[in-house]
């Protein structure tokens, strides 16, 4: 069952030289299940070859077994779960991706979006080039094998100067891990030590859980290549100026990490801080839309003085699919999810917090139920701007004409969800609480102001890896 909101995007893990590799991995996919739930993969090497196992499903799922890891031998591997941005959801577009070349075998996991895919994809198959996936990601793996450099540093700088977009990737070859974060630093990528073992993660909640010390973030374009001798940090991609995704702060990276130079539980409570400044309300309770808009909830209730209630409790135990009943049940999808208290509800001037509103059905859906629950007043409170744009760096989100604030005032939204009143956080609102040291976080979904170019329609006229339309090309 799906929420409707931007869906996760992808996590990545990795680690060197530990004689527990493939176990650590899959705590660390564990740890970055909640960037996506479509599919898994980890890929281990033991010095002299590579070895992989990887499916559709839950980490927990795919690696219950222990006998799973007596296929994945050896002191280092990279680990992938994925929410699918741009290919369909199959097996045969589960990462890591792993291939044999006239250099030896090496593995692919990405985190990210290329924008120029499809002009480098047709290329390339205009050349005789086979792809048996519909991924993005492929084509990094045939720009490697294509290029004509000796060294693996250089071949991965010939591919990836190539490319255009948001990325965070881990290779891993029979000898040795490289990991490579784009020149615009959209994903967050950290790196960690445990013991004298490297690891890398999307996001250091996946350190914590293996006890890796946190040692700093990977910067923008900054290339490390981990070998038996060491780290070696490079810096081989043409210089950009950073735009992190803002909305990694709103709702995708867990609130126990740190990432950007910040703490996302903090940025969150800031924001929630903020949202009541911009928009207070008499209300006797404050609410969260719990996972994510917790934090953001406790800094409401903070800053308004108004207290904090659980008034919706989710189940966390609702698996992606479900089977509805032949008897309609009114408002069936989000019930199976969320249940109203309706002892904290009864009566109740209630503010709701949550992270976002996409399409506003589903928040349309928890307005009722509030108030079927007895609250007397709902009044709505989204901890960041309208979401007008969507995503082409590597977040799933619907296409425009789909995004309600895109067509919508604010009041028709308000009217729309039934709720009392309506108070977005403004983007300003949004920096401060990110913090003003930093202004360049892409905001594209905001805005519609995208730091990556896209191509030209006459270069590629069909650009079906998106799956969603363009905006104005540049």
């Amino acid at each position: 069952m799906k929420l409707q909101r931007p869906e996760e995007e992808c996590g990545i893990f990795g680690i060197f030289n530990h004689p527990e590799a493939s176990n650590l991995t899959y705590l660390g996919l564990y740890a970055l299940q909640h960037r996506g739930q479509e599919s898994c993969g980890i890929v281990s090497s033991d010095g002299s070859s590579l070895h992989a196992h990887k499916s559709m499903g839950l980490v927990a799922d795919v690696f219950g077994n222990q006998e799973i890891f007596k296929s994945l031998p050896g002191k280092s591997a990279i680990g992938h779960v994925r929410y699918s941005t741009t290919g369909s959801s199959v097996i045969k577009n589960v990462q890591p991706i792993m291939v044999d070349y006239s250099r030896g075998s090496i593995a692919v996991a990405h985190n990210g979006n290329i924008v120029n895919a499809q002009i480098i994809k047709d290329e390339l198959e205009a050349y005789g080039s086979i792809f048996q996936t519909t991924m993005d990601t492929e084509i990094i793996v045939h720009l490697l094998a294509t290029s004509k450099a000796n060294s693996l540093l250089d071949r991965i700088s010939d591919s990836l100067n190539r490319i255009k977009g948001a990325y965070c990737l881990l290779f891993l070859t029979e000898t040795r891990m490289v990991a490579v974060r784009d020149p615009n630093g959209f994903r967050p990528l950290c790196l960690g030590k445990l013991g004298s073992s490297y690891v890398v993660a999307s996001e250091s909640c996946a350190l914590d859980l293996i006890d890796a010390e946190f040692i700093r973030e990977i910067e923008p374009g900054e290339a490390i290549i981990i070998t038996n001798e060491g780290m070696t940090s490079y810096f081989p991609l043409q210089k950009a100026n950073p735009t992190p995704c803002i909305f990694e702060f709103v709702y995708f990276a867990r609130p126990d990490s740190y990432i950007f130079g910040k703490n996302v539980y903090q940025v969150r409570k800031e924001m929630g801080r903020q949202l009541a400044r911009e928009h207070q309300v008499d209300a006797d309770i404050v609410i969260p839309i719990p996972d994510s808009g917790v934090p953001s909830a406790l800094g409401y209730a903070e800053e308004s003085g108004i207290p904090f209630e659980l008034g919706l409790i989710r189940n966390h135990y609702v698996g992606r699919t479900f089977i509805e009943p032949q008897q309609a049940i009114r408002h069936f999808g989000v019930k199976i999810k969320l249940n109203p208290v309706r002892e904290v509800l009864k009566d109740k001037r209630v503010v709701v917090i949550d992270d976002s509103i996409v399409r506003g059905t589903t928040s349309r859906k928890i307005v009722k139920m509030i108030r079927n629950a007895g609250a007397k007043e709902v009044h709505v409170r989204i901890s960041s701007p309208p979401t007008s744009y969507p995503c082409y760096y590597g977040i799933d989100t619907p296409n425009r004409k789909e995004l309600i604030s895109s067509s919508h005032t604010i009041d028709e939204i308000r009217k729309y969800i039934t709720a009392d009143t309506l108070g977005y956080l403004s983007e300003d609102g949004l920096i401060s609480s990110v913090g003003t040291e930093n202004t360049s976080y892409c905001r594209a979904c905001f805005t519609g102001s995208y730091p990556v170019k896209f191509p030209k329609l006459g270069i590629a006229p069909q650009l079906d890896l998106f799956e969603k339309e363009l905006p104005e090309y540049e």
